[in-house]
């Protein structure tokens, strides 16, 4: 009885001991750490970039938008020539983000009253006429100054996303839309005309 009593307790301290062993081992740890945190390190490298690629395109599209404005606005006459023109403006602005799939109206505005404004001319990137002559649009509040003449460019770029997540091709969450709406005043004259808008 004694030995059989001495042979479990010998054999339980083999356990305790080999539990010991094994609970102080740490080889193989590092690996196990790098399989669960280099997932995480390699979606916030990823995430960090593409957070930086879109500021980058985001301020690239405010300064076209705010180029073609500009561009616009210190002439006194335009013509479909010249509005079409406004597309290679953005797009050499953009450089070196390629612009595809894009949406650029630019609007001349005629300010009727406090936030309100008449359409002279409208012209996009497809050579159509987004608003049409004479329509009323809505202003921004802080344009207040009635007969005063405004150009409104609008610019949407597309931006799609390289996130490397499961199942995100076929989400709607793929593309962004960047976009950035300015409104400038004429510079020179009283207003823009458009000699051979319809």
């Amino acid at each position: 009885m004694q030995a059989a009593i001495r042979y479990h307790m010998a054999v339980l301290s083999l356990k305790a001991e080999a539990f010991r062993e094994f609970w102080r081992d740490r080889k193989g740890t590092g690996a196990i750490e790098f399989a669960i945190l280099a997932p995480l390190l390699i979606m916030a490298y990823i995430g960090s970039f593409e957070i930086s690629l879109g500021f980058s395109i985001a301020r690239k599209v405010s300064r076209a938008s705010s180029t073609v404005a500009d561009v616009l606005t210190q002439q006194t006459s335009v013509d479909i020539k010249t509005l079409d023109g406004m597309k290679d403006v953005a797009k050499s602005v953009m450089s070196p983000f390629e612009m595809t799939d894009y949406t650029l109206k630019t609007t001349g505005i005629k300010v009727t009253a406090p936030g309100t404004g008449t359409v002279a001319w409208s012209r996009d990137d497809e050579g159509g006429t987004p608003y049409q002559a004479g329509s009323t649009v809505t202003l921004p509040s802080d344009i207040s100054s009635i007969n005063a003449f405004i150009v409104r460019s609008e610019l949407v770029v597309p931006h799609e996303l390289l996130l490397f997540a499961p199942g995100l091709s076929s989400h709607e969450l793929k593309t962004i839309n960047l976009s950035k709406t300015y409104y400038f005043r004429q510079r020179v004259g009283d207003e823009i005309t458009c000699t051979d808008c319809t």
